[in-house]
């Protein structure tokens, strides 16, 4: 065997998918294909499908929980949103059996075994053994002899656990599916009533309390004609057959799990690439520089979806030099983010005006843990307002900043237009609102910020009026005629090029 597809969890991040990668190719395998378990499942189950279908594919495995949406039709499957949670899977099923299994031996003998390890390796595996029988059969035994020992000798360890009691163990555990499928279903924009069909994948699905809880999401009897051990595996096959040119019209789109963008002025995450964006994707975006005679950026990668970078994870930085000194946001620099057909992320910064070009490949440095995954969705939800205040704070500061640069050098250009107390005033007014944007009062810097345009009145009229007189002296002689009309002016193309300065690099 030398090629492989290789399935993961949905909710694998970029460091994550690029380390299934290495580790594949380590291991000497050409890794043609990384997808994700859900849309595996979908191929497995859709290709035999002649009409088109929404279905919701339910994950529930040993170590993640994945839900996700699809549409089949025409051979295409199309992820529409992918949504769980990275903590949750069987071994927490095993691990609350455990925990009763050691509260009960040592209510019963007085001994905790919890702190020998290999007894305790011991019931993690009559555990999971339980908990599998209890899928079929209404209670089960669980017998370890010799578990342990006190000053009377030898401890075996006897207790019958039912079905009704590890649903109670574990009632928790299964409602932790509700919120990652409404998301899911929410993020799709669809209804459950819209939805044709359930998958069911992962052996945890077997449980009948998992399954009773899928029905109540969903209304709907979950499909049974595939093997949830088996399904992914069988997708796998699919998409190796395609790759192979042995299967034909099948197109499979699959999405991105989490945002990626880059940090901009003032600690803001800007947003290239949404989450459930399908998947290749390419998107360019222009930024500039934050200073004068600016000469180099620091372009720092991130993913999540927080609105402050601080929050967010960081999937790299890399450094944009030789941009040519000129005034802040004349420069104009292109980032470009490229997802390849394996969830995996190139990013590239190339200044427009000298085609100097800074490429990174997002590598596997540091990949989230469990709760960080977990983390990063729920936190964007819990800490929405606040995120959205301290986004405006920034922004606010920002425009304040600019608002002071502009007019000054406005004032500069023409402040010998206007009388000396229109001047005083336009100072001062500078001065306030530079003064309040160091403050975290808002309202106050919003306010500052109207009253400096009102004091500017006066010298933007008049430096229209002086540069309508110098268009109306070039028309008279005739230089010039014309010559308007081809091209953007600058002030138009600044429009383009979006407000979100980089901070400066000392070199």
């Amino acid at each position: 065997m030398t090629d492989a597809v290789i399935t993961i969890p949905a909710y694998f991040d970029d460091a994550q998918r690029q380390a299934t990668k290495d580790a594949g190719v380590i291991a000497g395998l050409n890794v043609r294909r990384i997808i994700n378990e859900p849309t595996a499942a979908s191929l497995a189950y859709g290709m035999d499908k002649e009409h088109d279908q929404t279905i919701l594919v339910f994950d529930l495995g040993g170590g993640t929980f994945d839900v996700s949406i699809l549409e089949i039709g025409d051979g295409v499957f199309e992820v529409k949103s992918t949504n769980g949670d990275t903590h949750l899977g069987g071994d927490n099923f095993d691990k609350a059996i455990v925990d009763w299994i050691v509260a009960e031996f040592k209510r019963e003998k007085g001994v905790d075994v919890s702190r020998d390890r290999s007894a305790l390796q011991r019931l993690y595996e009559a555990a999971e053994k339980a908990k599998v029988e209890l899928s079929s059969m209404m209670e089960t035994t669980i017998n370890q002899p010799f578990i342990s020992m006190d000053e009377s000798g030898p401890l075996h360890l006897e207790m019958t656990l039912t079905r009704a009691k590890l649903e109670e163990l574990t009632r928790d555990l299964v409602e932790r599916v509700v919120a990652p499928t409404k998301q899911a279903m929410a993020d799709a924009g669809l209804s459950m009533g819209q939805i044709h069909q359930v998958i069911l994948v992962g052996g945890m699905t077997r449980m009948p309390a998992v399954q009773a809880k899928v029905r109540e999401l969903t209304g709907k009897e979950p499909h049974k004609g595939i093997n949830p051990d088996e399904v992914v595996a069988l997708g796998a096959a699919i998409q190796g057959g395609v790759l192979a040119g042995e299967v034909k019209d099948v197109l499979l789109l699959d999405v991105t799990p989490l945002s990626l963008g880059i940090e901009t002025k003032g600690g803001v995450f800007t947003r290239l690439i949404d989450r459930n964006t399908t998947i290749p994707t390419r998107k360019s975006e222009v930024f500039s520089t934050a200073e004068d005679g600016q000469n180099s950026v620091e372009i720092h990668v991130l993913q999540g979806e927080r609105d402050l970078a601080a929050y967010n994870k960081t999937l790299g930085k890399f450094q944009l030099t030789g941009i040519p000194p000129a005034p802040r946001g004349i420069p104009q620099i292109e980032v470009t983010f490229d997802i390849d057909a394996n969830g995996i992320t190139h990013v590239s910064a190339k200044d427009l005006a000298t085609g100097n070009e800074q490429k990174i490949v997002i590598k596997s440095s540091s990949g989230l843990g469990d709760d960080e995954i977990k983390r990063m969705v729920k936190d964007a939800e819990v800490h929405a307002d606040e995120d959205r205040r301290k986004k405006e704070l920034v922004e606010a500061r920002n425009q304040a900043e600019n608002l002071v640069y502009s007019t000054r050098k406005t004032l500069k250009d023409f402040g010998d237009k206007v009388d000396g107390a229109t001047r005083d005033n336009i100072e001062r007014a500078a001065k306030e609102l530079e003064e309040v944007a160091k403050t975290d009062d808002l309202g106050e810097i919003r306010a500052k910020s109207t009253a400096l345009q009102e004091a500017a009145y006066k010298l933007s009229e008049a430096a229209y009026q002086t540069a309508q007189q110098q268009y109306a002296g070039a028309g008279a002689t005739g230089e010039g005629a014309g010559a308007s009309g081809g091209g953007k002016s600058r002030s138009e193309e600044e429009e383009v090029v979006q407000e979100a300065d980089y901070e400066i690099i000392d070199e």
